[in-house]
């Protein structure tokens, strides 16, 4: 059974475009097949004139091609009781002749040609056909500014910034945007702390194009949404602490190869567009959909230049280990996102270490000190190792459980060391733990991540909020479509 056409008669319709060398090639077959085919509609997209030995009709607005999906001109069409039952596009002599029903059509044509790019997907104007096409399928309300306003301006004042110019979100970008995804506009994604409004497709949309996302990167931010917008992750928590903590979106997959993010050089730095909007795009939903803006429920008695977002990806290709995302439970090959209450990176210098042992020694010595050197398991972190540290352990086949296993022996202190008052730090743990041996991190609370350009003995570590049920627990999710 075909699908159903739109706005096309029964019989043969013909699509073309005088601008198009494939439609000039074909158009003086157009009044054989009219005469010996039966019903012939022809829609010409530009020039009224082209074909018109055939009464072609012209599609001034490109509303037959946009509600048809015609992607390539010429595109022949068979039509039977309002039925799309047949489609080809270019030139194909066989197709063509199997369509009309002529058998020596076109003998004295070469056997194919293709065709060229419809106006209806003209990049230009394919997304004012979109608005003008698609229905009320946006929700929000429309914000109207005044001839005198400046738009970058009027959102600052409004306060839908994060201090830094958005992307004015018009009705053509958030349907382009929305493209990005299956899902549909209206379905809801989560509750957005703090306030706990519904945070639709639509909403993310919105302001990921304010973000400065392309429609591929959606997907994704949905995603790092979905994972700090629960009670697991406590968003809410993450804003009203005073500690210089925010979502850190760590991303796995192939899917971060085919949108282009960076796993190399300057990993957590700027430059990279899917890195920096996503993360941006996760931060402005929370501030204009949640509510969550400094000086208000966000109480950082710092912060950190990540809270503008903060978001990479592992280089899985070249990593000594298996992909973060899989250490966490999900399956080889998904594309997921790991999401992690924390700080800014803070760099770690070795370069003289040549074993895994050596290597371990200084990031343990390094880890130390995050939050507090005297307080210990109630504070996560991540260990992001760069190719050239990586080697070592490479090289000398250590996989993740076995850095782990070294470094939490490496960090293990003794309590007499730690607790309050010793070593004239008031700081530090209770009395009671004196005579226990205690680790720098609970149980699988260093993560350890791969990325980074390919020259540089560093690595990098970044310090979390309070864990467990009374701060945040790290979150991983698969990216849909």
């Amino acid at each position: 059974m075909g699908t159903q056409s739109s706005l096309l008669p029964d019989g043969l319709v013909i699509v073309v475009k005088k601008e198009c060398a494939t439609c000039q090639l074909v158009e003086p077959l157009l009044a054989r097949i009219k005469s010996e085919s039966g019903p012939l509609t022809v829609w010409t997209q530009d020039d009224p004139t082209f074909a018109s030995s055939v009464g072609a009709v012209h599609d001034s607005d490109l509303a037959v091609s946009w509600h048809n999906n015609i992607e390539t001109v010429p595109t022949l069409i068979t039509v039977r009781d309002g039925r799309e039952t047949g489609r080809t596009f270019g030139w194909s002599r066989e197709d063509w002749r199997r369509l009309t029903g002529i058998d020596d059509l076109g003998e004295d044509l070469p056997a194919m040609r293709p065709g060229c790019g419809s106006m209806s997907v003209d990049p230009d104007i394919v997304d004012k056909l979109r608005a003008r096409f698609t229905g009320d399928t946006i929700s929000a309300r429309h914000v109207e500014f005044s001839a005198a306003e400046d738009e970058f301006e009027a959102m600052f004042a409004r306060g839908w910034t994060d201090g830094l110019p958005v992307v004015p979100p018009t009705r053509e970008r958030v349907l382009r945007m929305l493209t990005g995804t299956t899902r549909a506009p209206a379905e809801v994604v989560a509750l957005c702390p703090p306030d706990l409004i519904e945070l639709t497709v639509e909403k993310i949309a919105i302001n990921a194009v304010m973000a400065g996302c392309l429609p591929e990167y959606l997907p994704w931010v949905i995603a790092a949404l979905e994972a700090v917008c629960n009670d697991t992750f406590n968003m809410h928590g993450v804003l009203a602490t005073t500690m210089p903590v925010g979502p850190v979106i760590m991303c796995n997959g192939p899917g971060t190869r085919a949108i282009g993010m960076n796993s190399g050089i300057n990993v957590l730095g700027q430059g990279n567009r899917a890195n920096s909007t996503i993360g941006r795009a996760v931060q402005l939903t929370v501030r204009n959909v949640g509510g969550g803006r400094p000086g208000g429920v966000d109480r950082a008695t710092h912060g950190n230049p990540g809270k503008v977002g903060f978001c990479f990806a592992e280089d899985e290709l070249s990593s000594p280990f298996t992909p973060l995302s899989q250490w966490r439970g999900i399956a080889a090959g998904r594309d997921a996102v790991t999401v992690f209450a924390g700080e800014g990176p803070r760099g770690m210098v070795d370069q003289l270490a040549r074993t895994p042992e050596e290597l371990c020694k200084s990031l343990a010595e390094s880890l130390i000190p995050l939050q507090h050197p005297k307080l210990v398991i109630g504070f996560d972190a991540i260990l992001i190792i760069s190719p050239d540290h990586g080697r070592i352990f490479r090289d000398a086949g250590w996989d993740r459980e076995r850095v782990l296993a070294e470094i939490t022996r490496l960090t293990t202190r003794r309590g007499a060391d730690l607790v309050r008052g010793m070593n004239g730090m008031a700081e530090g743990i209770p009395p009671h733990l004196r005579d226990a041996d205690l680790p720098k991190f609970r149980p699988g609370g260093l993560f350890i991540a791969y990325a980074g350009g390919g020259a540089g003995l560093f690595s990098s570590m970044i310090a979390g909020w309070a864990n467990g049920s009374v701060g945040s627990e790290p979150v991983t999710v698969t990216v849909g479509s």
